[in-house]
């Protein structure tokens, strides 16, 4: 897919170039990025230079990763990177894609992260066909999910050893958005089961 750029009142979402480099290294440099996401640590410049130049380029060309650098439209100033990952079931009958994202830490607490998430996922639902998008966190990343939740997903429960993360397999968070959670069709009709879930466990006697 051609990358393309997107935008909300104080945002623009695009593709990084090279000049994003010292931006993306400095802010990765915050310690609660590579906890929680898998940012290398320490990181490096070469590593922001990898990031941009090939690891976004390759997902953009060969429809595995479609990442934006997250730009305030007021001075330019970097807010974070987010993406659609998990792109393999994007073209079967699934039709699914994950969110992710990660924020400067300077630019956490005024809301960007949500604003650019509900342009992203309008985005994949309109333009993409998406008909579920999930996200998923290591359990505790209390930022990740406030996030998650203002956007308009809801929580599913916790997925055990979902993770792998410094050769430790963690547990993760999950939850999901749908189309006809923001008031929007989807080309595949929906079933929801209309009785109790069995969160509590399920006994067949």
């Amino acid at each position: 897919m051609e990358p393309i750029r997107l935008s909300t009142a104080r945002l623009l979402l695009r593709p990084f170039t090279s000049a994003d480099v010292p931006a993306v290294h400095a802010a990765c440099q915050d310690p609660e990025i590579p906890r929680w996401t898998r940012v290398p640590s320490p990181y490096t410049q070469e590593d922001a230079r990898t990031f941009v130049e090939r690891i976004a380029v390759d997902g953009w060309r060969d429809d595995t990763a479609y990442s934006f650098g997250v730009f305030t439209r007021e001075g330019g100033h970097l807010v974070g990177a987010m993406g659609l990952v998990r792109l393999s079931l994007l073209n079967g009958p699934e039709r699914e894609a994950e969110l992710g994202y990660w924020t400067a830490k300077e630019q956490r607490g005024r809301g960007y992260t949500v604003e650019a998430a509900r342009e992203v996922c309008r985005w994949a639902f309109e333009d993409l066909g998406v008909e579920r998008l999930e996200w998923l966190a290591e359990a505790g990343n209390e930022g990740s999910r406030a996030v998650a939740l203002k956007a308009g997903f809801r929580m599913e429960g916790m997925l055990r050893s979902r993770l792998l993360a410094s050769g430790t397999r963690r547990d993760a968070w999950v939850g999901s958005l749908l189309p006809s959670d923001l008031g929007l069709p989807s080309a595949t009709a929906y079933l929801p089961f209309p009785g109790d879930d069995c969160g509590n466990g399920c006994d067949d006697d």
